[in-house]
Order: structure tokens, then C-alpha cells, then sequence
């Protein structure tokens, strides 16, 4: 090679030792955060795998499908009752979007997946006993601190913050439930069954819980556009049992939540996963 060829290169060398022994920020090209997509379904009381598609073992944010155990949790410290108790008239300061500012019992917070009443439990819990409890279900990291440097974790570990989980624990976990293997009273396997949504899916019954959030990740300074939606849950047909997690995490746009969407797809998909 001649040396005028070589010139462009030894040019961008000495820039770029210069920007590092200056210390410019040099910007590192990034790959873009790639599709997750899971179906797990397995069989309650066996655990053994019904069927599997996709990546089952990367940790997200639960966002409402913590509802599921947090309905535990609030019926075993007494703070939730039944179906309807106690019912909450909505405060202007917990700044809810307009559908959600309206009085939520323990039935509406699950139909409609009223983030302010799930925080109303968790502030009566309070933080120790919130904490406590996560790490007594053994529910996904079991990390409640909240988001780094604000102390929120009692309001806001489960939308997309500390507190993660993958599809493979959370049928794990929703196994230990069914078999009523948590160390929680009768009384709260009871009114959580009572109050999870119930749907219908070609002859099987299906309860389950939703869950949306997007998705950030400022540690690594990435702007993540990616947003998640989960549905979880059990399903009876015929004397069987089965309990699943379906999880779509991607940049699409959806004219609704993408749990909802993903609830959809899922009971649609049902009948021909599992026979």
C-alpha cells in the first residue's frame, strides 16, 4: 500500500487517540434491543412442559400481573376482605389516568388493573412488610428497592423497576399457588381465585392477569423503545389443569395495551396448543 493510501487511516487513529487521551465521550454503536417473545404452558400438578416457544428465561418487569400476588399478600395481612371490601373512593393526588379515577373494590382493581389501588395496599403493608412478604413467595429477583436513588420502591418496584421475572418463574410460582404451597392463609388462596378475571377459550376456563409497561434501560444509557405485555395464569378443561405465561416484548404500537393484546392472542391460540 502507498503511504498517501495509508494516510486516511493514520489520520483516524490519532483522532481517536486523541478524543481517549482527552477523555471527548466517544459514543459506542450499539446493536438495537432485540424481539422477546415466550408461550409457556405446563401442567399444574405434574410441572411438566405442555408446551414451549420462544425465550422463557429473561427477566422483565411483572407490571400488573404482580396483582396476582399482591392479592396474596393483601388478603393474608387482612388489609383486602372479600370481592368488595374495602372499596376506595379515588384522591386526586394519586394522579390516575381518567378511567382509573373512579372508587375500586378488590374486584373492579383486578378487572380494570387500578395501579393506585395496588399502591394503596402496599403503602398500608408498609415497606418491611412488603418486602418481606416478596421474599417469602420467592416471586422473581424478589427486588422491591425501586428505581436507583428515589426510595420508591413500595409504590413503583413492579412497573418497570427493580422487581423482575421471567415466564419459567412465573408459572413456578402460579404451580406453588394452585397447589396452595405459599405460606399464606386458606382465606387468601380463596378471594385471590374469587377475584382473578375468568374467560372462556374453546371449552377451557381460563383466570389470568395482564400486564403492560414500557420498557427503558438507562443503565446501559440505551434508549430502549421496546414495550411488554404479559398474560399469566391457570386454566381448567376436562379434569385438566394447566398454568402458563405468555410474554410479547417488542417495539410494536398497538392501538391497546399490549397486554391486552397479548391476552387475546393467547385465549385464541389455546384450544390448538394444548388438546
Amino acid at each position: 500500500m502507498r503511504n498517501i493510501d495509508r494516510l486516511p487511516f493514520i489520520l483516524a487513529g490519532v483522532l481517536f487517540l486523541l478524543a481517549w487521551l482527552l477523555g471527548f465521550p466517544m459514543r459506542a454503536q450499539s446493536a438495537p434491543l432485540g424481539d422477546v417473545q415466550c408461550t409457556l404452558i405446563a401442567d399444574a400438578a405434574s410441572g411438566k412442559v405442555l408446551y414451549q416457544d420462544g425465550t422463557c428465561d429473561q427477566r422483565f418487569s411483572p407490571a400488573s400481573t404482580f396483582k396476582v400476588p399482591l392479592s396474596l399478600i393483601g388478603y393474608d395481612a387482612g388489609i383486602l376482605s372479600d370481592e368488595h371490601t374495602p372499596s376506595w373512593d379515588y384522591k386526586p393526588e394519586f394522579n390516575a389516568v381518567k378511567r382509573d379515577q373512579k372508587t375500586v373494590d378488590p374486584t373492579i382493581w383486578e378487572k380494570d388493573s387500578i395501579l393506585w389501588y395496588s399502591r394503596e395496599i402496599t403503602r398500608k403493608l408498609g415497606a418491611e412488610n412488603f418486602a418481606g412478604y416478596v421474599s417469602k413467595l420467592d416471586y422473581g429477583n424478589k427486588d422491591v428497592s425501586g428505581n436507583t436513588g428515589k426510595n420508591d420502591g413500595l409504590t413503583h418496584s413492579w412497573v418497570n423497576s427493580s422487581l423482575k421475572i421471567t415466564p419459567v418463574e412465573q408459572v413456578d410460582f402460579l404451580r406453588k399457588l394452585l397447589a396452595r404451597k405459599l405460606p399464606v392463609s386458606a382465606k387468601a388462596y380463596d378471594m385471590t381465585s374469587a377475584i382473578i378475571p375468568t374467560f372462556q377459550a374453546g371449552g377451557w376456563t381460563v383466570q389470568g392477569k395482564t400486564g403492560s409497561t414500557r420498557l427503558a434501560n438507562d443503565a446501559d444509557k440505551i434508549r430502549d423503545k421496546r414495550s411488554l405485555g404479559w398474560f399469566v395464569g391457570w386454566a381448567k378443561k376436562d379434569g385438566q389443569q394447566i398454568v402458563f405465561a405468555r410474554l410479547v416484548v417488542d417495539a410494536t404500537r398497538t392501538d391497546m395495551p399490549k397486554g391486552l393484546k397479548t391476552r387475546a392472542a393467547f385465549l385464541k391460540d389455546l384450544p390448538l396448543l394444548v388438546k
